[in-house]
């Protein structure tokens, strides 16, 4: 599909002028069975690149177990970006923020705590090698001078924003060469003097990355990469969620002026997202500038095509605006995908966490002295569980968690004491009877962060509790990864009208097992399969599956108030939905399967998005 390269300010694609108009899809983000949508409707906008970075966490959620298959497949989706007539940027990094957990690096890294992240570090380096030694091989065939799509390959990702080890750089850069990658190499960094300085090294193409001040930003890039073309690695024309915050909306018209901007100064660009997709599982991130905050399971992110891939206003002025500049679309707008209600599904079924064969099912406990986090056990998603046993008497003291991660609902003897979360560390009034209590805390990773320099972010419970000034001891460590083989084995009974379980093995009275965390398990009939939103109203917090997979979290706290569900997720027949509810689940224990997302997602039609678009059709 030729060779990339540059010349006086100028990308030659074979030798002829050329300028890169593409598009961001993540594919591990959207369902293969949606990959050659997604991608006709980019090439449809006028697109004719499309840009994913590649998740290590991803292809090795384990140290030295690789995965290349489903959702994880990247060289079939670039194959298939290939036959429908995009070019592709690829950018493995190995590090990529992208509000994705951990910033794509996988967890088990930090169960070496002598590692350092992101530099030359021998040991951080010796892991990379070793993923760079499955992932590179499989990507060389897709290169341009193999006759595949891949035009560039990115070194490091907004390195800048973390370090300055051009050393580094530079052993990534000799790494990929070294594995036979031979297209145009590049880094991407914000336009500040601090970043470019800090991420850029002199023999691989710089590019920037911004929302706005196209002016401003250029100017700044151009004093430090003089002939180099024009190249927006990430136009951010949206922006993503965390929960408990309001959804944010990029309004269209601003975004057309500013590419309308871009476009007219010669640029190249990558639209960052064009379309976001979903954190499905527990997979999304987080970030900490003041305070840690969670992304939510939706990465909408604002973009041209909805998260379930509908059109948007934004992406009919981004079409307008690629017309205007000579890009027109490769091919039409494929047929909207169905989208079904299947209504009311009652969760007849509930299999309460602290059941003690539940337990068993679900983890092996460990015996440690001390607290340990996920890491150091060999855990890096999902819940883990940590229980010991209290003497007494102790009236009116307080229960301290030293550096929880992220959200710890605490019980004793079965009850209740409240939850001590990462953003609001108060502790929790405690009294002890005569003969001692049993102390459970459960701990959710809600997501590791993804930007800036706290990414090394264990989880759980990373220095210890205490009572008052007294560290506790002695304790009884479960990991809950929570993995689909894990859930099969869970012992379900059936649910009362109360929403409570008929007959648990914890010898405590029903009065008290309101609240508790437990598996809520229903069956639902498809005839036509669609497209649905699982709305959770009534519901506190949880995780979702439907027929084994990971939907992702969800949480009353908003602004995300329902999942997608991909049709392909859906079978013929008798399906099961099963949700882990950490905090008991409403008296109907009932969930809605709706045609319509409702997730305060969808932006209003503005007078200045219809009034440019007439402008430009006239045109």
């Amino acid at each position: 599909m030729g060779v990339l390269t540059w010349k006086n300010g100028v990308y030659l694609l074979n030798g002829q002028p050329y300028r890169i108009i593409s598009g961001a899809i993540h594919y591990f983000r959207v369902v293969p069975e949606y990959w050659e949508d997604r991608l006709l409707k980019l090439k449809a906008c006028g697109f004719n690149t499309v840009e994913t970075y590649l998740a290590w966490n991803v292809h090795e959620p384990k140290e030295g177990e690789f995965n290349f298959s489903g959702m994880a497949d990247v060289a079939s989706f670039i194959e298939l970006a290939g036959k429908l007539g995009l070019h592709v940027i690829v950018r493995p990094s190995p590090f990529i923020c992208a509000e994705w957990e951990f910033g794509g690096l996988p967890g088990w890294l930090l169960g070496y705590e002598e590692v350092r992240l992101r530099c030359s570090d021998p040991l951080y380096l010796s892991k990379v090698d070793h993923y760079y030694d499955e992932l590179i091989p499989r990507l060389v065939p897709l290169l341009s001078t193999n006759g595949g799509p891949i035009l560039a390959v990115q070194v490091e990702n907004e390195y800048g924003s973390y370090g300055n080890d051009h050393a580094y750089l530079e052993y990534l850069r000799a790494g990929l060469v070294r594995r036979g990658v031979d297209v145009l190499l590049f880094t991407s960094d914000g336009p500040t003097d601090e970043m470019l300085l800090g991420g850029s090294i002199g023999d691989v193409h710089a590019t920037v990355n911004f929302g706005s001040r196209v002016e401003e930003s250029f100017s700044k890039y151009r004093e430090y990469r003089t002939d180099e073309p024009l190249m927006v690695m990430e136009f951010w024309n949206g922006w993503f969620d965390h929960w408990m915050e309001d959804h944010h909306v990029r309004e269209a018209a601003d975004v057309a002026g500013v590419l309308d901007e871009m476009l007219e100064k010669g640029s190249s660009l990558n639209m960052y997202m064009f379309h976001g997709g979903t954190n499905f599982g527990f997979y999304s991130g987080a970030n900490h500038i003041k305070t840690y905050e969670p992304t939510t399971t939706s990465y909408d992110y604002d973009a041209p095509l909805t998260e379930w891939g509908d059109k948007t206003e934004k992406y009919e002025a981004v079409r307008l605006v690629l017309s205007k500049h000579g890009f027109y679309p490769g091919c039409d707008f494929p047929e909207p995908i169905p989208k079904v209600a299947y209504g009311k599904v009652v969760l007849s079924e509930m299999a309460g966490l602290f059941t003690d064969t539940n337990l068993e099912h679900l983890s092996d406990p460990i015996r440690s002295v001390s607290i340990q986090p996920m890491e150091k056990i060999g855990q890096s998603y999902g819940f883990i569980l940590y229980s010991t046993y209290i003497q007494g008497p102790r009236q009116g003291q307080q229960l301290h968690i030293q550096e929880v991660r992220d959200r710890a609902q605490v019980f004793l003897d079965g009850q209740s004491l409240g939850v001590i979360e990462r953003w609001d560390t108060q502790p929790l009034d405690i009294t002890v009877p005569a003969n001692g209590a049993r102390l459970d805390i459960l701990v959710e990773n809600m997501g590791r962060i993804n930007y800036g320099p706290l990414i090394r972010d264990p989880k759980g419970i990373t220095e210890g509790v205490r009572i008052d000034n007294q560290f506790l001891y002695d304790w009884t460590i479960r990991p809950l990864p929570l993995a689909p083989e894990m859930l099969a084995s869970l012992s379900y009974r059936p649910v009362t009208d109360q929403g409570q379980v008929e007959h648990v093995e914890l010898s405590m009275p029903k009065s008290v097992r309101a609240g508790l965390p437990g598996f809520y398990r229903g069956c639902f009939p498809v005839e036509d399969i669609g497209d649905t939103f699982l709305r959770f109203d009534g519901w506190t917090k949880g995780v979702a599956w439907i027929n084994g997979f990971n939907l992702g979290r969800y949480w009353n706290a908003g602004p995300q108030k329902a999942l997608y569900i991909p049709g392909p997720l859906l079978r013929k027949g008798e399906n099961e939905l099963v949700l882990f509810e950490l905090h008991g689940g409403p008296e109907s224990c009932e969930v809605e399967l709706s045609d319509q997302p409702d997730l305060g997602q969808t932006a209003a039609v503005d007078e200045a998005v219809l009034n440019f678009v007439q402008v430009e059709e006239d045109k």
